[in-house]
């Protein structure tokens, strides 16, 4: 197999940066590196999960001493990055021919990376080796065989603020978009003047693909086909997922203005908003930072429905490169960071849900009520990605989809823009 630095990144969705800067060609080699050898020799690990110096020191002070202590003759070099960098630093990687040994990668990458044969397949019944739902084990499939494995999942939810829905009168969260759609309207407060202090509901502060991709999925739509060369989002689903959010900004019950920045109090914390899209992190931001909310039992959450129930599965994976010089020792490694083990402490650090059913009973699980409701619910869980072409085509989302948003197109228009966009990418498949 060959690769170039401009081939690759056109499909991983960086091809302007390869024709911009005319790089050649690397090659490399046709086998891939069976994992029957010795587990020896240093390895390089490519992760984007533990930021920052609790993260180092979690991973570095506990998880790698403990994998040391099994497989003494295995040194693990690290290589920390964050997703905002992390597929351009693959490609760039591939690119040079210095892919890391093992690399954990988001919900939706498999299908791109395994397509370009960047990854090894691991062996099937490592699925069984836990409990897990068959919707945590999708994203790590390709053409039926197992890429990778579930450490911690992201899931969107919607957050909601008791303490103001008693105060409306409103006694349970809506089971629909109607009701969600008559709920913030009731919800949503102005001053004098007629501009907004709290909205009703606050999509925005997630990220705007995984925000329409949660609504797409609720009104029983799907990104792509099982082949992954279709696009089936371009149909009334998807246009009507887009729909709900220019129409609760009609109502002046949402505003893309109403957002929380990084790190900062969320609208809904601040009281700023009396419903919101978040990710089950927020319990911990809510700990750390407005730990009345949660003592007054003030915060509750549940899963957005309209055609079905649905909650957006983000998450990070753990995969073995098919170019490693010491494939035994970077199957172990993968091995062990997706152990209940392992998994468990890089939960908590983030306020993520853990990849396995086998910690449901854990106290963490038990006392985190965001991450109970997804694991309560992962049969109702989707994933998007779902295509080869989907690293080119999800870095095209958020823009087109803003177009509708900021008022410039509607919503039919910047859906077929983005199938039109998604169609082109997969054909160059």
């Amino acid at each position: 197999m060959e690769y170039t630095r401009r081939s690759v990144l056109t499909a991983l969705g960086l091809g302007a940066v390869a024709a911009a800067t005319g790089c050649s060609a690397s090659s490399g080699g046709n086998s891939q590196a069976a994992a029957d050898g010795p587990v020896e020799g240093e390895i390089t690990l490519l992760t984007p999960l533990f930021e920052g110096s609790s993260g180092k020191q979690l991973l570095e002070g506990k998880l790698l001493p403990a994998f040391k202590q099994k497989n003494p003759k295995v040194t693990v070099k690290v290589d920390y990055t964050n997703y905002s960098a992390l597929n351009e630093k693959l490609t760039t990687s591939l690119a040079g021919g210095l892919m890391p040994d093992v690399v954990m990668l988001g919900v939706g990458w498999i299908p791109p990376f395994a397509h370009k044969k960047v990854l090894a397949p691991l062996p099937d019944e490592l699925a069984k080796r836990y409990d897990y739902e068959d919707r945590v084990l999708e994203p790590s499939r390709f053409e039926g065989k197992l890429y990778a494995l579930p450490m911690v999942l992201d899931t969107r939810i919607v957050t909601y603020r008791k303490d103001m829905f008693a105060e409306a009168g409103i006694k349970a969260p809506p089971k629909n978009w109607d009701e969600l759609r008559a709920m913030a309207k009731e919800l949503a407060r102005s001053d004098g003047s007629g501009k907004l202090t709290r909205v009703g509901f606050d999509p925005f502060s997630i990220d705007l693909r995984q925000c329409w991709e949660t609504f797409l999925f609720a009104n029983d739509g799907n990104l792509f086909d099982e082949s992954g060369q279709q696009v089936k989002f371009d149909d009334d689903r998807g246009v009507g997922a887009l729909q709900l959010l220019l129409d609760v900004i009609k109502d002046k019950s949402a505003d893309y203005s109403f957002k929380s920045s990084a790190g900062q109090p969320s609208t809904l914390q601040q009281g700023r908003a009396a419903m919101m899209m978040a990710n089950n992190s927020l319990w911990v931001q809510l700990q750390q930072q407005t730990p009345e909310l949660l003592k007054d039992d003030k915060v509750g959450a549940f899963i957005l429905a309209n055609k079905v129930p649905a909650m957006l599965q983000g998450g990070t994976m753990v995969s073995r490169s098919a170019s490693t010089k010491h494939a035994a020792a970077a199957q172990a490694l993968v091995e062990f960071m997706g152990t209940p083990e392992s998994i468990l402490p890089t939960a908590q650090q983030r306020g993520s849900v853990p990849g396995v059913q086998d910690l449901r009973t854990s106290e963490y699980v038990k006392e985190n009520g965001f991450v109970k409701l997804a694991l309560d619910n992962m049969s109702k869980a989707r994933s998007e990605g779902g295509t080869a072409a989907w690293m080119e085509i999800r870095e095209k989302v958020k823009t087109t989809l803003e177009t509708a948003v900021v008022g410039k197109k509607t919503a039919k228009e910047a859906i077929d823009d983005l199938a039109n966009l998604s169609k082109e990418a997969i054909s160059r498949l």
